[in-house]
């Protein structure tokens, strides 16, 4: 059964139905088994969400809007995560999610459950890569969110668990899905432009009222941070930077950027080099704010993160990608895609594009009219369905699709593969700039099946 209501908004998709920050780990099922409605598993995908906090909650919030899943089960370790949870599902009508919330190893209770069908991994990153592992050992559907990889090792424990079990992995990479992004993509399968040489992307964000807050609001309104100090995403990711020097969040730039390229399909990346800048901006915000100053503890901080991390790959046929890192200094959101080829260049930061021989030489022309012409199928399909979603609506279409693909039976268009190379890349890039900006090979995680793999991203308007 799909979830084909074309023309349907939102509130009539949810008719139509008979974390703070990322939330932390999960525990001892606290209610009785629910009784399962007569579906079939195969047109009702029954799942355990695994951290609530605020980017758990998006997921949950999706399936709760759709008549083909059921939330079956919630996992964090905060009181007000499950509550907060608990009365979204209460809110739509829909009954109480069994709950497990004893401790961080507590999930493992939730895999145990055989009414759940597909677990959505949403909890702090340093998670991501055991529960995921265990899921897919204990038979679940895996979608898992997005993170760089603490190792390379993290990145073969992923591959090798799905293929020893068969249980599949969806990458929940949602900028994917971002409008533009696949307009261009329509447009580079449409050949106007031509062979593609560059590729630019990243994440490029003013983090610094996420990274401290006064440890009670979630944003801002106070240098706090830590377990013990902080608020929200402040209490884990924080402290990334005082550790870890790269490019620790690479995927919202490289996921769109690799369906352009192909890579693991017919393409793959080679080898990276890494710099980072020196490590200022959080130092300078804690200094300036009016709850800080110079005499604040965590003004004496010796920050790792460099402030820009440039990290450039090369790929075996022969294109070059930049992916920049910036969160700890004051600028406007842009993930800075640039896509250029021998035909013509697009451009996100100005909204513009050249078309040999399509628009005027040597000037940029606004993009608007070409992201309407080739508006991907899928984005004008589901257009309405995705109205009032999370990012722009990227958050319905990666939700749908990871969906689709279970109940069609189909591997992940966003797969495991996927996952470990592109996760792959801080692990690399720390290495990177620790050795001078020495290149880092990429592993070939597909074990040379790169070669033959076909890429299924986005063909149609089916999912």
């Amino acid at each position: 059964m799909e979830t084909k209501q074309k023309g349907v908004n939102r509130r009539g998709f949810l008719q139509l139905a008979s974390m703070t920050s990322a939330g932390m780990l999960l525990g001892n099922s606290t209610t009785a088994a629910a009784t399962t409605k007569q579906t079939a598993p195969s047109d009702k995908m029954r799942i355990g969400f695994i951290g609530v906090g605020n980017r758990g909650r998006d997921h949950v919030g999706e399936a709760l809007l759709r008549d083909d899943c059921e939330v079956v089960a919630i996992c964090d370790i905060a009181p007000r995560a499950i509550a907060d949870t608990q009365k979204m599902i209460a809110e739509k009508g829909k009954k109480a999610a069994r709950v497990y919330d004893k401790g961080e190893q507590g999930y493992k209770a939730l895999l145990d459950d055989k009414e759940i069908d597909a677990v959505v991994i949403a909890t702090p990153w340093i998670f991501h890569t055991e529960i995921a592992v265990n899921a897919m050992r204990a038979g679940k559907y895996v979608g898992t969110e997005v993170s760089g990889a603490y190792s390379l090792d993290e990145c073969w424990q992923l591959v090798n668990t799905q293929e020893e079990t068969g249980t599949e992995l969806f990458f929940l990479e949602n900028v994917c899905y971002r409008r533009d992004v696949m307009a261009v993509l329509n447009m580079v399968r449409a050949g106007l432009f031509g062979e593609l040489v560059h590729c630019e992307g990243g994440y490029q964000h003013d983090l610094r009222d996420v990274k401290f807050n006064d440890g009670v609001q979630t944003y801002g309104g106070g240098v706090e941070f830590g377990p013990d100090a902080g608020a929200g995403e402040a209490q884990w990711r924080t402290e990334q930077s005082i550790h870890r020097n790269g490019e620790l969040y690479p995927t919202h730039g490289i996921g769109p950027v690799s369906n352009l390229l192909n890579i693991n399909r017919g393409n793959r990346f080679a080898y990276l080099t890494s710099m980072s800048s020196q490590a200022a901006g959080l130092h300078d915000y804690i200094v300036g704010h009016p709850k800080g100053g110079p005499n604040h503890k965590n003004a004496k901080i010796e920050w790792k993160l460099g402030d820009i991390v440039t990290t450039v790959i090369k790929c075996v046929n022969g294109e070059s990608v930049i992916l920049s890192h910036d969160t700890s200094l004051p600028r406007p959101y842009s993930l800075g895609f640039r896509v250029q080829g021998t035909k013509g260049i697009w451009m996100d930061l100005n909204n513009s594009l050249l078309l040999e021989g399509q628009t005027k030489a040597h000037t940029w022309t606004s993009d608007t009219e070409w992201l309407d012409k080739y508006d991907h199928p899928l984005r004008k399909k589901y257009a309405s369905l995705a109205e009032g979603a999370g990012h722009g609506g990227m958050d319905w279409f990666v939700f749908n699709s990871f969906v689709e693909c279970w109940k069609r039976k189909l591997p992940p268009v966003i797969d495991v593969y996927d996952a470990a190379t592109w996760r792959a890349i801080t692990p690399l890039s720390e290495a990177s700039i620790a050795t001078g900006s020495t290149p880092q090979a990429f592993p070939d995680f597909t074990r040379g099946r790169w070669t033959r793999r076909k890429n299924t991203f986005a063909l149609d308007d089916s999912f």
